[in-house]
């Protein structure tokens, strides 16, 4: 067990993408890091990559089992002494007609995008208490506006932040609770090798956006650290909108 001095921090889906960049964001910020993703690959090339860091541990887990999200709790406690921080980051989305969608996807959508967010905090919560902890919970702009066919997950993204100022009320005052909901952020890169992604972005595709660019993912990891520093103790239940402006944009065709 390492020193209580060091904070922890799990993150959910973090082999990958906008937890594997919010992982080692809050690795140089001196976190221990508890990494959970049920991709076996992505989160051994994250260890390795990392060089076997002291301060990492990866932890296979389907956060959609209620087994494996014990297991992620307790082996982070005796690993590192401590839940600090909670980032609920792990999602999954099957886009098709509502029509052809099966109930088995649906409810594998939910089952990983809002129960799984559910199970990590109601796990983590009595560690993050004694912390007076954060917990963060990456929603979506799929919660305010859709496109078609994303059913399951906009309700899953809907259902995250209903989810969180329910939370926030709850778990209040020793704990804080907020939601991030990003936009378009390429993480074509941020991934396992055999799922890189060469993605050229246009000019349209960056001056669409107010801000001008496309989102990276950086932007989310900045608004995490702010977010769970002790310092914005005033912050809870709040729901943050990082999409470069555009679900303030009026569009006419």
């Amino acid at each position: 067990m390492m020193s209580k001095n060091i904070r922890t921090a799990i993150v959910t889906g973090g082999a990958q993408g906008i937890g594997k960049n919010t992982a080692i964001v809050l690795l140089n910020k001196g976190y221990n890091v508890v990494v959970a993703d049920r991709d076996m690959e992505a989160g051994n090339e994250l260890v390795s990559e990392l060089q076997n860091s002291k301060n990492l541990l990866f932890c296979k887990t389907d956060v959609s089992r209620e087994e494996d999200v014990k297991k992620l709790v307790n082996t982070a406690l005796e690993k590192f002494g401590t839940i600090d921080v909670l980032i609920n980051n792990a999602a999954i989305g099957i886009n098709k007609p509502v029509t052809e969608l099966t109930l088995g996807e649906w409810n594998s959508v939910i089952g990983t995008n809002l129960t799984g967010a559910f199970l990590c905090t109601k796990y983590a919560a009595p560690y993050l208490k004694i912390a007076n902890g954060a917990v963060v919970n990456i929603c979506s702009t799929r919660a305010l506006m859709s496109e078609k066919e994303t059913e399951a997950y906009s309700a899953s993204k809907g259902g995250i932040l209903a989810l969180t100022h329910a939370l926030a009320v709850s778990l209040g005052p020793e704990i804080r609770v907020n939601a991030i909901s990003p936009g378009w952020i390429d993480v074509s890169q941020i991934k396992k090798q055999s799922a890189i992604e060469e993605v050229e972005l246009s000019e349209e595709d960056h001056s669409q956006h107010p801000a001008g660019r496309v989102g990276k993912a950086d932007d989310i990891s900045s608004m995490i650290l702010f977010l769970i520093d002790p310092a914005n103790s005033f912050i809870t239940g709040q729901n943050f909108v990082i999409d470069g402006g555009m679900t303030k944009k009026m569009i006419y065709v």
